[in-house]
């Protein structure tokens, strides 16, 4: 993916706890140059420019015609809102947008979300590349957030709700129905650390995989 939301801010976290960089630093990646602030467990990134936000068109799927909307916020989003989200089945309906004619040839990812009250929605997320339901997703938060504020016209933060219970709070202003300064908020920690032996190095080379060892 050109971008990911929650590995760019894990990244930031990482980076500040062994010392490569300070509270505040910036990276590059494949859809631009992404600012950090570390503020303990919390990482509060800037995102790039959200761009080519389409509202309110029709997708034909399985179970009929959808009202969708899309945006990319660094990767390509669909966002679709839902009154019953927990009873979506985002693994079917999910890979049959992602893999939809009308986002060809790249695809897309898939959210879906529901309001929990004015400034606070829940989501779900297809992810594409991991072509299944993910715990969170950045990227899609922002992008879910994004278009229900286009929608509802609430003013900024919105807190986003994931799959895994975790809250994420995603920051933008907004003129003319165009958004920008996105900066996406949440926890980032360590849960696993682990080594990997020179030999391990060594055998999981490029070299090595294209010999087929």
């Amino acid at each position: 993916a050109e971008m990911c939301g929650n590995g760019a801010r894990c990244a930031a976290r990482f980076a500040y706890l062994n010392k490569i960089a300070g509270t505040n630093m910036s990276f590059e990646t494949d859809a631009g140059i992404v600012l950090a602030q570390v503020d303990n467990d919390l990482v509060k990134i800037k995102l790039t420019e959200p761009k080519d936000l389409k509202v309110g068109f029709t997708l034909d799927t399985d179970i009929g015609p959808i009202t969708a909307s899309s945006i990319n916020t660094g990767v390509p989003h669909v966002v679709i809102p839902v009154d019953n989200i927990d009873d979506i089945e985002i693994i079917k309906l999910g890979r049959q947008i992602r893999y939809h004619g009308k986002f060809a040839p790249a695809g897309t990812n898939v959210n879906f979300y529901c309001p929990l009250n004015k400034n606070k929605i829940k989501i779900r997320t297809y992810e594409r590349g991991v072509e299944n339901e993910t715990l969170a997703c950045g990227t899609g938060a922002v992008a879910s957030a994004l278009v229900y504020a286009y929608k509802t016209k609430v003013k900024s933060p919105v807190s986003v709700m994931t799959k895994s219970g975790g809250w994420l709070s995603v920051y933008f202003e907004s003129k003319t129905d165009v958004f920008n300064n996105i900066y996406l908020k949440g926890d980032a920690r360590v849960i696993y650390k682990g080594e990997m032996s020179k030999d391990a190095i060594n055998y999981t080379s490029v070299e090595n995989f294209t010999k087929g060892n």
